[in-house]
């Protein structure tokens, strides 16, 4: 299994490690990127079960890449320039499992990797989405988008309307397609139809959140794209107990329940200065009890700085509103904590009623599987199309106003996911009965837990023995 940079990537597809050797006797490596090695990624990959080992891949040199080149360039770059080492590796892994290798599997912005899969005779080669159908509908079609839309997708006079999806307007289309000109555009085309040459697409997502997609992408398809498979949610839900967990446990211990608002915006994301101070006073003007994870802002680059490093660059309290910190500590209302929380353990916390969320995908599934409703506050990737789902879709989400991220708008979009009865109650409504889908899906039996065995089936029955 080859994971592409960023912890948001290796988790879900190291979750499906530990669920293939757990429910099929099945044994796993997880392939890294050189570029990724930081102390937390190995402290992960330390914690897994003997049955999923892991490997890195060599560096490779990036450095004719412009300054500032986009995360999706450096990220697919790196895997294509790659391939000669993961062959190498593929075949060594031939030899030491005794022709056992089932199948490889790539994430999403592995597709080049898959031409390693078959230069090294592995029969089954496959893709992992980590990210949902709505995504994975818009890229299967990026070929022939590209060729049939001359304008920016910024530009379209008309939201995109794709088979089962919900329109997502023109601005809320993945980032890294909103510049023609820029390299990581092509990255994105290429990967799109390089995915058909897939025996079969793995996607962390589950019917009952996107029906429509789920129902299409189901269907035999007369352009013979590979079959789609959606086996999630794959959350990493961690049971150990750590030092660093104990001040926001402990402070959630305090409060009532369903009665904290989590905010976080993932493991790479940072807003501008003036975006985190009219957060920070709207939070205050909620009157809801608040628990938020702050990074030093983006100002001096972009919303994703923090991708390959989650630390704040310098000290986050000294860029919000003079007394903030000291007032909600004072009132007890709030905690704000530099850098890093324990997200899942806060989601699963009873006293916590709301998560405001850049909606990545991995936040998602979290807060479903937690039964926890969002506000829908996306930053980069394709985050702005995951709130669009959320919101004007299947309703787990209230968005702040994209055009007027004022403290009042802030506040009232916390209130009424916290305490409203008219939308607000909706989207508790609408999260809770995810929750129970969710869960009923992983059961055994259950369609998650199906397609899966179905997957692992098609790889023993055909996939055991390799190509020439």
């Amino acid at each position: 299994m080859l994971a592409t940079p960023g912890m948001g990537h290796l988790i879900p597809l190291a979750e499906l490690a530990k669920r293939l050797a757990s429910r099929h006797g099945a044994t796993a490596t997880l392939i890294t990127f050189a570029s990724t090695a930081s102390a937390t990624q190995r402290a992960f990959l330390a914690s897994l079960p003997p049955a999923v080992t892991s490997l890195s891949l060599p560096p490779v040199d990036l450095s004719d890449l412009p300054r500032g080149a986009a995360i999706e360039t450096l990220m697919s770059e790196e895997c294509a320039r790659s391939v000669p080492a993961l062959t190498s590796i593929l075949l060594d892994l031939k030899r030491t499992t005794g022709g056992r290798l089932a199948a490889f599997v790539a994430d999403l912005f592995g597709a080049d990797s898959l031409d390693a899969a078959r230069a090294a005779g592995v029969r089954r080669r496959c893709i992992f989405f980590p990210t949902n159908l709505h995504a994975l509908t818009l890229m299967l079609h990026l070929p022939e988008l590209d060729a049939s839309v001359s304008c920016e997708f910024r530009d379209l006079p008309e939201p995109l309307r794709l088979p089962g999806c919900v329109p997502i307007p023109g601005p809320d289309i993945l980032m890294p397609l909103q510049d023609k000109a820029n390299p990581c555009y092509r990255w994105m085309v290429h990967h799109g139809g390089k995915y058909r040459d897939a025996d079969a697409i793995l996607v962390n997502s589950f019917d009952a959140v996107e029906p429509g997609p789920a129902k299409i992408l189901r269907q035999p398809a007369a352009d013979h794209r590979p079959v789609v498979y959606p086996i999630g949610p794959l959350i990493h839900a961690d049971g150990r107990k750590d030092e660093k967990d104990a001040l926001c446990l402990e402070w959630l211990d305090r409060q009532p329940a369903r009665s904290v608002m989590f905010v976080s915006f993932g493991s790479g994301g940072a807003l501008p200065t003036e975006e985190m101070r009219e957060l920070a006073l709207g939070l205050e003007l909620s009157g809801q009890r608040f628990l938020w994870v702050v990074r030093s802002p983006s100002d001096e680059g972009a919303v994703n700085d923090n991708y390959y490093d989650a630390e704040s660059k310098k000290d986050p309290f000294a860029y919000l509103p003079e007394g903030f910190v000291d007032r909600v500590t004072a009132t007890g209302v709030g905690l704000v904590v530099p850098s890093w929380a324990p997200q899942t353990k806060v989601l699963a916390h009873a006293a916590t009623g709301g998560f405001l969320t850049h909606c990545g995908w991995n936040s998602v599934l979290e807060s479903l599987v937690y039964g926890v409703p969002m506000v829908a506050w996306p930053l980069f990737a394709e985050q702005r199309q995951n709130a669009v789902m959320l919101s004007d879709g299947v309703g787990a989400a209230l968005r702040v106003p994209e055009s007027s991220k004022g403290r009042e708008e802030i506040a009232a979009t916390v209130r009424e996911v916290m305490q409203g009865e008219g939308k607000g109650a909706a989207v508790r409504a609408k999260v809770a009965e995810l929750q129970k889908a969710a869960a009923e899906g992983l059961r055994d039996g259950g369609a998650a837990a199906t397609a899966l065995a179905e997957v692992v089936e098609g790889w023993t029955t055909t996939g055991g023995q390799e190509e020439d």
